[in-house]
């Protein structure tokens, strides 16, 4: 359950983060509304999978994942492009989260 309530919490930030831009500084309520909202889930799930994982792992899948979803939102939603440095930087995070799910022995399954 605590990975359910992971991924969760990974989409409900990523939503919010997209919001943020769309929010135009907090003066729209509507995406202000689902910046809010979505923080506070995320954060409210990421505390429940503290009960089980350790928060070192799941902090890095969390922001790592996190940090991923975001830029395919920004690249998708607002035709942001990144060059050959991001993109690789990027790479390098999600590779990290892969090493860590795969073959940490912090990590339960």
């Amino acid at each position: 359950m605590q990975w359910l309530w992971l991924a969760v919490a990974i989409l409900a930030e990523v939503i919010a983060t997209s919001a943020l831009k769309s929010s135009n500084g907090f003066r729209r309520l509507g995406p202000s509304m689902v910046v809010v909202c979505g923080y506070a889930l995320s954060l409210y799930l990421l505390s429940r999978t503290l009960d089980v994982l350790p928060v070192g792992v799941v902090y890095a899948i969390w922001s790592g994942a996190g940090v991923a979803l975001v830029t395919l939102a920004g690249r998708f939603l607002f035709k942001q492009l990144l060059d050959r440095a991001a993109i690789v930087g990027i790479a390098m995070i999600v590779s990290g989260v892969v090493v860590l799910q795969l073959f940490s022995g912090s990590v339960t399954h």
